[in-house]
Formats: structure tokens, sequence, C-alpha cells
């Protein structure tokens, strides 16, 4: 059994996609020292499946003699009632913001399951996103320079850097049309920015990392392969900054920094849109 003082369960719970509980209930846990093992429940629109949770928020509890967390979004009455009827502490995210907005705006809020709004609401917003998803992945990995024009963002890197998850990441959630190129141990020789990027040069991003994380990322990959040696590393490295040096691209060090962190970073630096349905 983990120790009472550091370690928790924690639940994030909505009758949506739990998104919103999840983004929310990972900020306030960073700023505490804690351990935690999480579970995400969502879709939890029916007084059935609200009892499965309460079920399996009390069974932690009796498992680990540790009151469980429990931040949640939950619109109908009934089935909110059933959650908080489990032996756990409660977070409940929205209206921690709805019922101070409500007061300031003198007005009622009027609840709806986040689940059912989303597609009907923001069909033209849905579309785009669909549309950007598609475009980044039919350029991916430098799979296609082809209609470059389209695309909002380009990103240049040496392999396992964090280019691809970084490119779905800015198409799945803001709808961001993103292409990444890789440099690889072939194109060290002579590198240089390709020619069909050049005109585009300016929404042309690199990603770089430290020579031990990119050894470590490569050797669970490929483990004791030449690919992965510290030596190959550092000299991809070292020749793929000084051609952003000398091309004069922006680039960031992704090594201590999560995907989110990444995505946030670059829309900031580029100025991007979020695209947000």
């Amino acid at each position: 059994m983990q120790s009472k003082s550091n370690f928790r369960d924690v639940f994030f719970v909505s009758d949506g996609t739990a998104i919103t509980s999840e983004t929310l209930g990972h900020a306030v846990l960073g700023q505490f020292d804690i351990t935690t093992r999480q579970t995400t429940l969502p879709f939890v629109e029916s007084i059935e499946r609200a009892n499965s949770v309460k079920l399996q928020i009390n069974q932690a509890y009796e498992k680990t003699g540790t009151v469980p967390l429990v931040f949640y979004s939950i619109v109908l009455p009934e089935v909110k009632a059933v959650i908080e009827q489990s032996h756990a502490h409660f977070y409940d995210v929205l209206n921690a913001l709805v019922a101070p907005l409500s007061e300031d705006l003198q007005m009622a809020p009027q609840p709806q399951l986040q689940r059912s709004h989303s597609i009907a609401k923001d069909a033209a917003s849905y579309q785009d996103r669909i549309a950007a998803i598609e475009y980044t992945l039919a350029h991916d990995d430098g799979v296609s320079l082809n209609n470059l024009d389209q695309a909002d963002i380009i990103l240049l890197g040496v392999s396992r850097c964090g280019k691809t998850p970084t490119c779905l990441y800015l198409a799945m959630q803001f709808g961001i049309r993103a292409v990444n190129y890789p440099f690889i141990a072939e194109d060290m020789s002579k590198l240089r920015l390709p020619k069909a990027i050049e005109p585009y040069r300016y929404k042309t991003y690199g990603l770089t990392i430290d020579t031990e994380r990119l050894v470590e990322i490569r050797h669970e990959r490929y483990a004791n392969s030449h690919y992965a040696s510290v030596e190959q590393c550092e000299a991809e490295l070292g020749k793929v900054e000084a051609m952003f040096r000398r091309e004069a691209i922006p680039y960031l060090n992704t090594s201590r920094l999560s995907v989110e962190e990444i995505a946030t970073r670059l829309l900031d630096i580029s100025g991007l849109k979020r695209r947000m349905c």
C-alpha cells in the first residue's frame, strides 16, 4: 500500500469527454508534491453509469484506505447526486467558475450536456479540425511537400525530437495544418533547407533536443544501434542546430517540455490563432 501522505487515487469524471476535468485537475495537482494513480471516466450521462463510477471510486478507497480525489463536470443533477455519494473529496471544475460568473453577469446559466452540443453547434470549426488532421497526416515525416501554401506551420528537426506528436496535437486540438520534415543521417553531409520549404521559411520552425534525451528516446526504439549512439545523435544535432542558425530559423529545445507545452510555445512565437471547437 502506498504512503497515505503522498499518494492519492484521482478520478476525472464528466458527462462529456472529460478533457476539461483532466486539464484543470492536472493544473491544480501540479502544485502539490504527491504521487497519483489517475483514472478518466468520460460520458457519465446516466444513473447506471454513475453507479458504476461510484463503485469504482469506493473500491479505490477500500483498497488504499486513502480518500480519492474526484475532479468532475456533470450537468444532470440526478447523475451528479450519485457521484457525490462516493467516498471521496469532490471538486466541481465548472461550478467553481460558473457560480461567480453568473453573479457577475447577473444571468442564470443554461447547462447542457457537453457531448450533445459540440458538433451541431460548431460544425464549421469541427470540419476545419478534421481537414487539419487529414492534411497533417498527409504531410507527416516528409511524406509530401506538396501544397505547402496551405500549411499554417512547418516543423524541422532530427528524427525523434517530437515533430510528429506536436503536429498532430496542433491539428487535433487547434485545427492547425502542420507539416513536419525530418533530417536523417543521409542529409548531414550537405545539410540545407529543402527547396520546397524555402519559399515558406517565414512559417518554418525548428525543434531540437538534448543529446542525452535523444539517445534515450532512440534507444527505446532501436537499442544498441548506431542510430541511437551518443556520437550519431550529437553529430546530427550539432549540424541541424548550425543550419537553423545559418538560415535564421527559430528553434525550440523540447527536452523538458510536454507536447502541450511545445505546441503552446510554437503558437506563441508564430502568432497563430487557436481554432477551438
